[in-house]
């Protein structure tokens, strides 16, 4: 036995060295590098707490795989994911992991860039605000705008502490009495347009009196 291994053993490990140059020859072949920014998303944000702000929305991965896999590569199959559930109140630093990076198996991530981001986190409360629904124009002449009433009159808002104690009232969408001469009632939507804040309640229910001059 001893024998048949020492036999011609200077060609077998030349066959063995071959054998190692040609897989390593046949699985570059084809071989594709590119780059790609792709956006982040974060999970397991703790209670009480809000985020506030990336340093960056995307980083760019240089992946390296087959020339067929790389090419097909759909943005569904792409994504970098945060885990915010040790976050703590003020700025956080998160260096990005190769499980953090969502890709298919066959495809190898070369270079994250950059390697970490920061994450500002705030507390985060609920207050009870006033809802305002703003009257525009003028109704048919003779008549006035006697009184306006919304149900409910106050709304819970949720968000960051230092936005939400800004706030002391939140407006509605406007409602245009122009040329009008009739009460009416309507439902419109709470605007929060801009605002780093949120609402469960996203309609209130207006009820707008017009009375006429002199009456």
């Amino acid at each position: 036995m001893r024998r048949f291994f020492l036999d011609n053993l200077g060609l077998k490990i030349a066959a063995v060295l071959l054998s190692i140059v040609l897989w390593v020859f046949v699985t570059s072949r084809g071989q594709s590098e590119i780059s790609l920014d792709v956006p982040i998303e974060v999970k397991n944000v703790p209670e009480g707490l809000e985020m506030v702000s990336f340093s960056v929305k995307n980083v760019s991965l240089t992946i390296k795989g087959q020339e067929r896999f790389v090419k097909n590569l759909r943005p569904s199959e792409t994504g970098i994911t945060i885990d915010l559930s040790k976050a703590k109140k003020g700025e956080n630093i998160y260096f990005i992991h190769r499980e953090d990076i969502k890709l298919p198996r066959a495809i190898t991530v070369t270079s994250v860039t950059p390697p970490s981001i920061k994450v500002m986190i705030e507390e985060s409360i609920t207050r009870q605000v006033r809802v305002v629904p703003p009257v525009v124009g003028e109704p048919e002449k003779g008549y006035y705008v006697r009184s306006v009433d919304v149900t409910p009159q106050a709304v819970a808002i949720e968000g960051v502490r230092s936005e939400v104690m800004r706030l002391k009232s939140v407006r509605t969408e406007p409602l245009d009495v122009t040329g009008l001469s009739e009460s009416f009632s309507q439902d419109v939507k709470i605007d929060l347009t801009g605002r780093n804040v949120r609402s469960k309640v996203s309609e209130v229910a207006v009820r707008v009196v017009i009375g006429a001059k002199g009456r």
